[in-house]
């Protein structure tokens, strides 16, 4: 938001799933950073986000990726792990922003660090969609691992969201390790309610 400000852009992936964890980034871009690709990594191919992660990791001026658990979820809900991530992302970074873009309307306050909430951020801020794509990145390929451990929920394509194959299976096979028990996993009940789908 500021060409002269060392900003964070911070955004997570896996906040519907049904399973694994929370992914969190925090990323500061350099001030004129640009690139065509770059959007909310939704809206993005898996081939282009791959692409951009190369780019971004080489590209920040820093950047901390970070994991919160299915159990820590399941203990002090979604959005207070969600929120939980962003500071861990943040105390992992070696540059102090001095500002921090966040993506969403939630954030709790960050060592007296202004910041400031983007609802749908991620396609504004270059800093927030390249958090957003490591977060979808690493988040992605976490669950990959993950579905060779448990082949038979379609974690490869679902990544943990609520399809209709991955709740079927869980009927079918019962819960995993992995599976946040908090949240309403079976057909019967109704769809998961949550604020984002990432």
């Amino acid at each position: 938001m500021n060409q002269d400000t060392i900003e964070a852009g911070c955004d997570e992936a896996g906040r519907g799933c049904l399973a694994g964890p929370v992914c969190v980034a925090a990323v500061i871009m350099p001030a004129d950073y640009a690139n065509p690709l770059l959007n909310d990594s939704k809206k993005m191919t898996p081939g282009n986000r791959a692409i951009l992660k190369v780019e971004i990791e080489k590209m920040a001026i820093d950047y901390a990726v970070v994991f919160v658990d299915n159990n820590k979820i399941d203990e002090i809900n979604i959005l207070r792990a969600s929120l939980l991530g962003m500071h861990k992302a943040l105390d992992k970074l070696k540059v102090r922003p001095q500002h921090i873009l966040v993506d969403g309307n939630k954030f709790n306050s960050y060592r007296n660090i202004p910041h400031t909430c983007i609802v749908k951020g991620d396609g504004k801020f270059a800093s927030i969609a390249a958090a957003s794509v490591l977060a979808k990145t690493y988040r992605d390929q976490w669950m990959l691992e993950l579905h060779y451990r448990h082949n038979n929920y379609g974690w490869n394509k679902n990544k943990g969201y609520p399809t209709q194959k991955h709740r079927n299976a869980i009927l079918t096979y019962g819960l995993t390790p992995y599976h946040r028990r908090s949240f309403r996993l079976h057909n019967t009940q109704m769809e998961i309610e949550f604020q984002k789908n990432t």
